[in-house]
Order: C-alpha cells, then sequence, then structure tokens
C-alpha cells in the first residue's frame, strides 16, 4: 500500500536523466570555482568536486568525445544526449599532461563506472594550482532544469544532478 502511495505521489520516480558523480570527493556548487569560465557557468550548469581519490570514471553510459592532448579533461555525450565536460583542476593544462593518465579515447563507448583518467592530486597541489573539477553540462540550453546535489562528500556514481528536459 505504501509504495502504491509513493507511486501515485511521485516519489521514488527519477524525473529526468540522473548524472553520477565521475569523481569521489566533496560535492560543490559550481559557483565554488574560482575560475569564471566555470564559476559564471559560462559553459553551463553543472556542478564541481574536490577530489579525495585521482580518478575518474564514466558517470554514465556514453560516449567519449574528447580527451585533451594534456589529459586534464574529457567530454563525453551520454546515452541520453547530454554533454558533459570534465575538468580536473583549474588551468591544469599547464601541466602538459605530466600527473595524468589517459584508459580511454576519443570515440570509446563507456559503461558507468569505467575508469577514464587517473591523477595525481599532490602532484596538481605541488603546483599551485587548484584541484576543485568541474563536471559541466555543456548543452544546458537542451534541458528545462539541472538539478544539482552539492555540499557533501560523494563516492563515484552517487547521484549529483539531474537532467530534466
Amino acid at each position: 500500500m505504501l509504495n502504491a502511495l509513493k507511486g501515485k505521489l511521485g516519489f521514488g520516480k527519477k524525473e529526468g536523466e540522473v548524472i553520477g558523480s565521475p569523481i569521489e570527493g566533496k560535492a560543490v556548487a559550481l559557483s565554488e570555482v574560482s575560475d569564471p569560465t566555470f564559476g559564471q557557468e559560462i559553459l553551463g550548469k553543472g556542478m564541481a568536486v574536490i577530489p579525495t581519490v585521482g580518478k575518474v570514471v564514466a558517470p554514465v553510459d556514453g560516449r567519449i568525445e574528447m580527451i585533451f592532448d594534456t589529459k586534464h579533461a574529457i567530454s563525453m555525450k551520454t546515452a541520453g544526449g547530454a554533454e558533459l565536460l570534465i575538468h580536473i583542476g583549474l588551468d591544469t593544462v599547464n601541466l602538459k599532461g605530466e600527473p595524468f593518465t589517459a584508459h580511454v579515447s576519443a570515440g570509446q563507448e563507456v559503461k558507468a563506472g569505467d575508469l577514464m583518467l587517473e591523477f595525481d592530486i599532490e602532484a596538481i597541489k605541488v603546483a599551485g594550482l587548484e584541484i576543485i573539477s568541474p563536471v559541466v553540462v555543456c548543452n544546458t540550453p537542451d534541458y528545462k532544469e539541472v538539478k544539482v546535489e552539492a555540499g557533501k562528500h560523494v563516492k563515484v556514481l552517487d547521484e549529483v544532478m539531474t537532467l530534466v528536459k
């Protein structure tokens, strides 16, 4: 009876595409990112993670669109059509790929949880760069709403965004 009532009231149903966290760490609002390109949502809405583990996994099933030569950022298109950019740290392009290891390539299909990148958190900090890592929906205008979960520690694949068409 309770489950039937929950269903009628809309509880327990997920509206839209759910995006898991690609990185373990503290989920924060995109506005906490000091780089205005991300913090002012110029590239789109999303959230960021302050990583505690140097691994990036596919947050959902999809296809790798591009991996930057410097391996500091990756873009993917989800099976649901979202265009995601996962950017490790700020200004990390200047590290020329040093603390990063790519495990995927452009055009590759991935499943949620597949390892895509590894990075050395300490090396990024030693270089004097921020480790906060934005996760942005680059095709934000395609969605009526981008709901974000922030302000808590997340493990990989914990729900951090819901995209509503």
